[in-house]
């Protein structure tokens, strides 16, 4: 039976991809935006516009329609997710909240019991109280703990680990291939630090599948194994057989972008363990180190 969807956000990266994912499987989809990014779904989709900051602007876009499934792409506080809950109360049976491994303090292979939000406690406050990496942390620390204390509707926290792909809008991964490349210097603070990836399609699938499946509470996907900064980097030299120039003095110029205070890894035995699988983490990389350093890429 095909679903009514809401998804809040899905007009970029594995949002959007998430939304062609749900139209092709014959879901009944609904987007709700700012309006101000466009996409390409035509009259495929209906379109909600909201000021997530805004409850009366939630209420009234949100008032008079019911919803199988919530994809909540956009929550960057706990107050934008009570907003939702608040005019949604009794009108949607499950919610997939786009989380983050960011919840975990720094370290490595977490697995989901690693931050439990059932027994957090927390002070609801809007974004703009939410400052830096550590609001950030708090921030979805604070929602998943909202979201997972409902009663009456089925909840998953979905803790991904940094999403790449060729649709990256970041250009994270892009700035390093082009660093060692150009020959530009590259600051890394921690080049031991281990991160975990996974792919932009996997994201989506995943989403997907997690929304139509059972299972509530936190999970963790992407790709099995991690890297560390100096690995990823080393990946890069050996494709463009070009020695990278990489520095502890950090510049605004130079920075990396992976450049944290500690690793940021997680475990996926648990999706796995359901029947979830990623793409391999090397041939991910391989492949996106090449597209990036492709003549067409950076003409």
């Amino acid at each position: 039976m095909n679903s009514r969807v809401l998804v809040l956000g899905g007009t970029q990266f594995f949002g959007k991809k998430l939304v062609k994912k749900l139209i092709e499987n014959g879901e009944k989809v609904t987007i709700a935006t700012r309006g101000i990014t466009p996409d390409p779904f035509e009259d495929k989709v209906e379109r909600l516009v909201i000021d997530r900051r805004n409850k009366e602007s939630i209420d009234l876009a949100l008032s008079n329609s019911e919803w199988d499934i919530i994809y909540d792409q956009t929550c960057q506080s706990p107050l934008e997710a009570q907003f939702i809950l608040n005019a949604l109360k009794g009108k949607v049976k499950k919610y997939v909240f786009t989380s983050t491994q960011a919840v975990y303090d720094f370290g490595e292979q977490h697995i989901e019991e690693n931050f439990d939000p059932y027994i957090y406690t927390f002070d609801p406050q809007p974004r703009e109280k939410y400052i830096g990496y550590k609001g950030y942390q708090e921030a979805k620390r604070a929602a998943e703990a909202l979201l997972l204390s409902q009663k009456g509707i089925d909840v998953v926290a979905v803790r991904f680990p940094i999403v790449i792909g060729k649709d990256d809008f970041t250009n994270r991964l892009k700035f390093h291939v082009d660093k060692v490349k150009n020959g530009e210097e590259i600051g890394v603070s921690n080049p031991k630090a281990r991160f975990s990836f996974i792919l932009s399609d996997d994201a989506a699938q995943f989403l997907y599948d997690i929304g139509k499946s059972a299972f509530t509470g936190p999970i963790n996907p992407g790709s099995k194994k991690d890297i560390s900064v100096i690995e990823f980097i080393g990946k890069i030299e050996t494709h463009l057989n070009k020695k990278a120039n990489t520095t502890g003095v950090l510049t605004k110029e130079n920075t990396s972008p992976y450049s944290l205070d500690g690793s940021w890894s997680i475990n996926t035995a648990k999706a796995e363990k359901l029947g979830y699988s990623f793409a391999s983490l090397d041939e991910v990389l391989d492949e996106l180190i090449y597209y990036y350093s492709s003549k067409h890429i950076n003409a």
